[in-house]
């Protein structure tokens, strides 16, 4: 099922399915041919692609810009290319200009003549083009069922985190509204549907064409055309369901049918009937809700859609399982069994034991005071710490992390199945692992009171956290406990309190519950101070809402779910984390300058960001984005504590997230320039990921430089061009499983509101359209669009005050006598939603509240409270 050259097919869950505006226009029924053209006009509906030798040509002579493609998951005519300058990305208009290529593709694109590019209206949505990554809230730690809520930035936090909660925290967000920052906008109307009734005045028209004259320099965007796919990153299979073809009479009908894909940005395919069911023809009602997955296998120049191969029919659209598979299937995310050339890596006799060898090797921690903490339903447990108080006032602290790459001999089967795979994804409700679960459950896991293999990064630190000491080497620890976040937690809420034994794991005879509490409040000690000293040094964190799901054992469908706390026992583990990730990446960069494995962050995107901070000006917010230090400050210290000052924050920093860049695996040797290296939101020269090599690969190459750094293996004699291939191939599956994980909450979340919605909640509005509006369900984390005309009013009217837009809206009194009840709608404003399911599978819609005698109306007018938070 792995699928090495197809990474990145991004479908969102929930999209209308069957909605007909996939290819170029014309219906298939209107085509009598595929050799016809589309109105009959010329053969070929798409240029034919260039050469390789004039394509390299072109790239080298900067004729040609070569980008990774990203198509707007709202409006899939439009598509975008990042642009060399760092600036507006370059737009592609339109299925044609497009050329075939996929979402995610590494295309080549020659630009447009200047009078054929875009023309940006200064008064327009226009930021809506700018649509960014799919999943560019930067980046995570890992997720787990319960555990969490998915994966987050790792500009958020770049820890390892254990394979559950961290993802689970900073998980992803549902439903996001893509658009870029055209939502958040203050600059309306919307080029879309909202647009039809936004009258524009005459004086406005003149406006706008002085501005464009004035400026047409600012106000166009480049635009292009693809002339070749360098790479097709997208898997070709998508999800959807069978149609037959419009025209009955045509030749194609007796032939094919029509494959609609649930993402709108794949093309509607072409399959044969002899692949479809039987009776597929004769009953396709029958198949109307039935999910298929279907592989592209070409696309003709002369053909507005692609022709396809049915590759499986999944079951009913709408449930878990079938969708799961899709979605998996989908992003190219090998879930088959392992083979047996791979079970054959394993040790075959079991229980296995340490050889007595190794224990000459390494430095024996087995007394030492060690263990885990993890969300309570972990079972691959990768990190543990101790704590050791030492004579005079300061600390001895190991973060010890499984020895995976002993176990995974390079360039053996296994070796290459993980090398492939590069990370374990995490659903809500199960986990598809990047090594067989003997090791990641048993033999590699540090389960406590079993005597395992690890690599320990070990400090001497004072009490607040400055490093006296660094030590690195393989060891052997015997965990004594296995702690969840939440005994940890209650550990540090009671420091002076004996926990009850019953409210406790089982601890090793040669420990006592009071030794692992004080270990436990000694780090959380001098994490504060670690995490302290890291946001005075410039460090930036945009925690946003992330879902956990309870899910009933036996159904799988989902019974409730909440927005994940961050605790400070979660805090703890990302501080040494963090602190061990530093260290390690700074001794392989030192050992091996050209082929250390290191984690980069870039700047975020110059031309989002500096949209984002005139919109805060224009809305009476003024931003520092100097910095990540100054944004972070920005948005931690404008804020009082009060709910409609902690929603605003909540929506601010969803709007900040979406600027950022991906955190980036490179090799040492490929960047030429240090200064690229850096690690934007930790602010950081270097950074690597060393801490979770269970479900990491790029963690099991990381452990085989540092082993090398040491002594204990011979020196790496890799290419840099081969560790960067393989860190490429990291980066890209890494985004697949990101996408993967929101995808299941946002599945897990739909099938919620079907099984128990209606759901209410208050929800805070990021962006005024002129018939809709945009808001954050705070209750739930997921963004949701609101039409006016879903609505049961009287009258709306759009404007702008200022230059903050506005609707008002009058609402239909429920009583004859009333008077209609007038709402404002303004960016900020906090309203009363209700979600609730729609008739079309995994569609649900957000309904604003009537608003009552005591609603919410006033809520945006009540001044915040300056006094910055602790």
């Amino acid at each position: 099922m792995s699928h090495p050259d197809c990474r990145l097919n991004l479908r969102p869950i929930g999209t209308p399915r069957g909605v007909s505006s996939h290819g170029v226009g014309a219906s298939p029924g209107d085509k009598k041919s595929k050799n016809k053209s589309m109105r009959g006009k010329k053969k070929s509906i798409f240029e034919t692609y260039m050469s390789k030798e004039d394509v390299s040509e072109g790239l080298k002579r900067g004729m040609l810009i070569q980008g990774v493609l990203r198509i707007n998951p709202k409006k899939f005519h439009e598509a975008f290319i990042p642009s060399l300058d760092g600036d507006r990305d370059i737009f592609i208009d339109g299925v044609v200009a497009r050329n075939r290529a996929l979402n995610g593709d590494v295309v080549v694109v020659k630009l447009l003549p200047e009078e054929q590019w875009k023309v940006i209206k200064p008064e327009s949505s226009e930021k809506e083009t700018e649509a960014p990554y799919e999943s560019d809230l930067p980046e995570e730690l890992p997720q787990q069922s319960l555990k969490g809520c998915n994966d987050s930035p790792d500009v958020i936090i770049e820890a390892q985190f254990n394979d559950s909660d961290s993802e689970d925290r900073h998980g992803n967000t549902k439903n996001v509204l893509v658009d870029g920052v055209k939502k958040l906008s203050v600059c309306v109307p919307d080029k879309g549907k909202e647009d039809s009734s936004a009258p524009v005045s005459k004086e406005e028209n003149i406006s706008m064409s002085q501005d464009i004259r004035a400026s047409s320099e600012k106000l166009l965007q480049k635009s292009a055309k693809v002339v070749y796919i360098l790479e097709k990153k997208h898997s070709r299979a998508a999800t959807g369901v069978l149609k037959l073809l419009a025209d009955k009479n045509s030749e194609l009908f007796r032939k094919y049918a029509l494959f609609s894909p649930s993402d709108h940005r794949v093309p509607r395919i072409y399959v044969p009937l002899k692949d479809c069911p039987q009776d597929f023809v004769t009953r396709p009602k029958d198949y109307a809700n039935t999910l298929f997955i279907c592989r592209i296998i070409d696309w003709k120049e002369d053909s507005n859609f692609a022709l396809g191969q049915l590759a499986k029919s999944l079951g009913q659209a709408g449930e878990i399982e079938p969708e799961t598979e899709g979605i998996l299937t989908e992003y190219g995310v090998d879930f088959s069994d392992f083979s047996s050339e791979v079970l054959e890596c394993l040790p075959q006799t079991l229980p296995w034991t340490i050889p007595s060898e190794e224990f000459n090797k390494r430095r024996d921690l087995r007394k030492d005071c060690v263990f885990t903490i993890d969300p309570s339903t972990a079972r691959d447990l990768d990190d543990a710490l101790s704590c050791r108080p030492l004579t005079n006032g300061t600390f001895e602290v190991g973060v010890h992390i499984a020895d995976v790459s002993y176990f995974i001999p390079e360039g053996s089967s296994l070796d290459k199945v993980a090398a492939e795979r590069t990370t374990s994804v995490y659903l809500v409700q199960k986990v598809v692992p990047m090594l067989p679960r003997l090791l990641c459950e048993e033999l590699c896991s540090l389960n406590p009171m079993t005597d395992k293999l690890t690599f320990s990064v070990i400090w001497t630190l004072t009490s607040e956290g400055k490093i006296l000491e660094e030590w690195f080497g393989r060891t052997i620890i015997r965990s004594c406990t296995k702690l969840s976040y939440e005994h940890a937690q209650s550990m540090i809420e009671k420091p002076t309190e004996k926990i009850p034994q019953e409210e406790l794991p089982l601890i090793s005879p040669e420990h006592s519950s009071e030794e692992v509490h004080q270990a436990v409040l000694n780090l959380h000690g001098i994490a504060k101070q670690l995490r302290r000293q890291r946001f005075v040094d410039g460090a930036l964190r945009l925690d946003q809402l992330k879902l956990a799901f309870t899910v009933d054992h036996e159904t799988g469908l989902p019974q409730g779910c909440h927005i994940y706390e961050y605790k400070d026992s979660n805090k703890l583990v990302e501080e040494f984390m963090l602190l061990a990730n530093m260290a390690v990446a700074h001794k392989i960069y030192r050992a091996f300058p050209e082929q250390a494995l290191l984690r980069r962050h870039p700047p975020p995107q110059t031309k989002m960001l500096n949209d984002l901070v005139e919109f805060c000006n224009q809305m009476g917010l003024p931003m520092d984005v100097s910095s990540a230090g100054s944004l972070n400050k920005s948005l931690t210290k404008t804020f009082g504590d009060d709910k409609y000052s902690l929603a605003r924050k909540e929506v601010l920093t969803n709007m900040y997230s979406r600027p950022m860049q991906m955190a980036l695996y490179f090799c040492s040797g490929v960047l030429h320039d240090q200064a690229q290296f850096r690690h934007y939101a930790l602010n950081v020269p270097l950074y690597t990921h060393f801490t979770s090599p269970i479900r990491r690969f790029a963690d099991v190459m990381v452990h085989r430089l540092l082993a090398a750094a040491l002594g204990y293996r011979e020196q790496p004699d890799t290419e840099p061009s081969t560790i960067q291939k393989q860190a490429d191939h990291c980066n890209d599956r890494r985004m697949a499983s990101k996408r993967v994980q929101e995808l299941s909450t946002n599945l897990f979340f739909a099938v919620l509101v079907k099984e128990t919605g209606p759901l209410e909640s208050e929800a805070m509005v990021m962006g005024v359209l002129n018939q809709a509006f945009d808001v954050l369900v705070l209750r739930y984390g997921v963004q949701k669009r609101i039409y006016c005309n879903a609505l049961a009013l009287r009258s709306y009217h759009y404007q702008k005050v200022g230059k903050k837009p506005e609707l008002t809206l009058v609402w239909e009194p429920e009583d004859l006598e009333q008077e209609p009840t007038r709402q404002t709608i303004t960016i900020f404003s906090l309203v009363e939603v209700v979600l609730q399911a729609e008739s079309v599978a995994l569609k649900y819609s957000a309904i604003l509240k009537r608003p009552g005698p005591e609603s919410s109306l006033g809520l945006e007018e009540e001044e915040p409270n300056a006094e910055p938070k602790d």
